[in-house]
C-alpha cells in the first residue's frame, strides 16, 4: 500500500546563531557523551554503562515509593519554593532554611551563580581539568576565564588536581567568583579542610568562592569533612551538592547549594520558579532520610572502587587515587583507540580529549557484573 504522508517542505534558510547574543555565540553546547538510549537498543542487556558517574545500586526504596505515590500529583504546579525539602536539608546539615538553594540538579546551580554574579566586566578563576561546567558557566556569563594550571602528574598528593596556592595567586581586582571541584571530576582528586581554611583566608570578602561537593557522600579521606565546616566564618563561600550521585537519583534532576542568605536572595531573582518537579522533590527528601540505605552505597562503592583498582592495575592500567564513585585512568599513549575497542563490546567509559587529558579514560564504578565485563573486554 502507497504511503499517503505528503513530503515535507523544506524550511526557509535561517540562521539564528547571527540573532545570538555575544555570551552565547561563544559557547559549544555541553558534551553529554555517547547517545545511550541508542546504545542500549543496539546491545541490550550486554551494554556496561561506566561512563556517567551514576549508582548501579540505584535510589532507597523508600524514596522509590514516594516517588510512585507522587506521580498521582504531577498535574499540579510542584511547590516552587521546595520547602519540605528545604526543611529536610536544613535539619540534615545543621543550617537556616533561608541559606539553602535548590537546582534541577547542581547544574543549575553553578549556571546561575556565575549569570548572577559575573558579566563582561568580572573575570572567574577554575582550574584546569577542573569541573566541565565552570569554563561553560563562565562564557555563559561572558566572564573572562582565568584557567590555573593543575598540580602535576608527579604530585603525590594530588597528580592533577587543583592548586590551590597558585588559583589563590591568580585572583585579580575584577574576580568575582572562584569555582573548585572537592574531589573534582574527572579526576577525583582532593584537597583537605585545612588546604581549603589557608585558601579561604587568602580570597577577598567580594570574591565568591564555589566549592562543588558533587561526590561528598563517598568522601572517607581522613583531614577531608566539607567546605560548610568554614561556611559561618566566610560569608562568601557557596557549596554545592546533588543527589545524582551517591543517591542514585541522577534522572531526577535535584540539587542544592547552602549559601549566605543574600547569596540565596540573588539567585532568587533567576531561578525558575518550578525547577524543581513534584516527584524529584519527594524522593529526594525521602533519599535523605534512608541513612541506611546511603550507608549501603557508600560501602559498596569503597570496596568495588578498590576491587577494580587492584584489578587494573594487575592490568598495567595505572588509575589516580579516588574519593568518589569513579577512576581516572592515564595511559602511556592516546586512549581513544581502548575507548573505542571497549565500545565495540558494549562497554561505555568516558574519553577525556575534551578536558585535555588524550591519554586517560575516567570509568564509572559498576556493579560487580558490569566491572567484570570491562575487564573481560580489556585488551
Amino acid at each position: 500500500m502507497a504511503s499517503t504522508a505528503r513530503p515535507r517542505k523544506a524550511l526557509p534558510v535561517f540562521d539564528a546563531a547571527r540573532l545570538a547574543n555575544a555570551a552565547t555565540a561563544k559557547l559549544r553546547a555541553y558534551d553529554p557523551g555517547h547517545d545511550l538510549p541508542a546504545l542500549r537498543e543496539r546491545f541490550g542487556d550486554a551494554i556496561a554503562e561506566l561512563g556517567s558517574n551514576e549508582n548501579p545500586r540505584g535510589p532507597s526504596p523508600r524514596a522509590l515509593k514516594v516517588m510512585r505515590a507522587a506521580l498521582g500529583e504531577t498535574f499540579r504546579y510542584p511547590d516552587p519554593r521546595g520547602m519540605v525539602l528545604k526543611r529536610a536539608l536544613a535539619g540534615h546539615l545543621d543550617v537556616g532554611v533561608e541559606r539553602i538553594a535548590l537546582g534541577n540538579g547542581s547544574h543549575e546551580l553553578l549556571m546561575l551563580l556565575a549569570q548572577c554574579f559575573a558579566d563582561a566586566k568580572h573575570s572567574i578563576v577554575f582550574s584546569q581539568f577542573g569541573f566541565a561546567v565552570f569554563p561553560i558557566a563562565t562564557a555563559a556569563a561572558d566572564a573572562r576565564a582565568i584557567g590555573v594550571p593543575a598540580l602535576p602528574r608527579s604530585d603525590r598528593a594530588a597528580p592533577l588536581g587543583h592548586d590551590l596556592g597558585a588559583m589563590a595567586k591568580a585572583i585579580r581586582r575584577d574576580t568575582r567568583i572562584v569555582y573548585l571541584a572537592n574531589p573534582n571530576n574527572p579526576t577525583g582528586t582532593w584537597f583537605g579542610d585545612a588546604a581549603l581554611e589557608k585558601f579561604l583566608a587568602a580570597v577577598p570578602r567580594d570574591v565568591v568562592v564555589v566549592v562543588d561537593e558533587a561526590y561528598h557522600e563517598y568522601v572517607e579521606a581522613p583531614g577531608l569533612s566539607t567546605a560548610l565546616a568554614f561556611a559561618d566564618r566566610y560569608p562568601n563561600l557557596v557549596v554545592t551538592r546533588t543527589f545524582s550521585k551517591a543517591y542514585g537519583l541522577a534522572g531526577m534532576r535535584v540539587g542544592y547549594l547552602v549559601a549566605h542568605p543574600s547569596v540565596v536572595s540573588v539567585l532568587e531573582r533567576l531561578r525558575e520558579s518550578f525547577n524543581v518537579n513534584n516527584v524529584a522533590l519527594a524522593g529526594a527528601t525521602a533519599a535523605l532520610g534512608d541513612k541506611p540505605w546511603l550507608a549501603k552505597a557508600r560501602a559498596f562503592n569503597r570496596a568495588e572502587r578498590e576491587w577494580l583498582r587492584e584489578e587494573l592495575l594487575e592490568r598495567g592500567y595505572r588509575c589516580l587515587p579516588s574519593q568518589t564513585n569513579f577512576l581516572l585512568c592515564v595511559l602511556a599513549r592516546d586512549a581513544s583507540k581502548l575507548e573505542q575497542h571497549l565500545f565495540e563490546r558494549g562497554v561505555i567509559v568516558r574519553p577525556m580529549s575534551g578536558y585535555g587529558l588524550p591519554r586517560a579514560l575516567r570509568i564509572s564504578v559498576g556493579s560487580r557484573a558490569e566491572n567484570r565485563r570491562l575487564l573481560r573486554a580489556l585488551p
